[in-house]
C-alpha cells in the first residue's frame, strides 16, 4: 500500500511533490509508521517505482508463459492472430508505458540533479533493465545490439506516449515491424 500510494504521489505530484507527508496521507499513515520502513524520501521512491516495475515484469513473464503450447483456449487465440515476438514486444511496451512509467521518469529527471537520488536510482534502474533484457533474450534475440535497440525503441515509445497516445493499430504496425527486422526480414510499412 505505502509502495502504491508512492507512486501515485509521483505520478500526480511529481518528485518535488511527492513529500513524505503527502506519501503518508495518501496511505492512510502516520508519517512516523512510513519513516519506520524507509529512511528516506529517496529510499522510499526508489523502492517504490522497483516494486511496481517488477511486479509488471511478473505479468509480462506470465503471459508470455501462457504463449507457449500448452495454453489456453483464450492465448491460443491470441498466439493464432499474433506472431510471439509481437505479443511479447506489445507486453513489453505495455509495461513500460502508462502512469508507472511516468513515475519512472519523474525520477530519472530528478535523479540528474540529485547525486542521491542518483546513487539510490542507478542500481534499482541497473536490475529492471537486466530483467528486460532477460525477456528479450528469451522471447525476442540473443543479439546484445539488437536487445538494446529493442529496448530504446520501446523506451522513446513510452515517452512519446505520454504526451500523446499511439493508436492501437499504429502501435500494432510499428511492432510487427520491428519483429519482422528482428526476425532478419525487411519491413513493408
Amino acid at each position: 500500500m505505502l509502495l502504491e500510494a508512492t507512486v501515485a504521489c509521483l505520478v500526480e505530484l511529481g518528485y518535488t511533490g511527492t513529500t513524505s507527508a503527502a506519501v503518508a496521507e495518501k496511505a492512510g499513515l502516520s508519517r512516523g509508521a512510513q519513516l519506520h520502513h524507509f529512511g528516506t524520501r529517496d529510499q522510499l521512491v526508489v523502492a517504490a517505482v522497483e516494486h511496481l516495475a517488477q511486479k509488471r515484469l511478473r505479468r509480462v513473464r506470465a503471459a508470455l508463459a501462457a504463449l507457449s503450447p500448452a495454453t489456453t483456449q483464450g492465448a491460443k487465440r491470441r498466439r493464432s492472430r499474433m506472431e510471439p515476438q509481437e505479443a511479447a514486444l506489445g507486453l513489453l511496451a505495455e509495461a513500460l508505458s502508462g502512469p508507472l512509467y511516468a513515475a519512472t521518469l519523474e525520477l530519472w529527471v530528478a535523479a540528474r540533479s540529485h547525486p542521491d537520488l542518483r546513487a539510490q536510482l542507478i542500481p534499482a534502474e541497473e536490475r529492471v533493465n537486466d530483467e528486460l533484457a532477460q525477456i528479450c533474450r528469451t522471447y525476442l534475440t540473443d543479439d546484445p545490439v539488437k536487445i538494446r535497440l529493442t529496448l530504446d525503441l520501446l523506451l522513446g515509445r513510452g515517452v512519446s506516449g505520454l504526451l500523446t497516445s499511439h493508436p492501437g493499430h499504429r502501435q500494432e504496425q510499428v511492432l510487427a515491424a520491428w519483429a519482422q527486422l528482428l526476425r532478419g526480414r525487411p519491413s513493408h510499412d
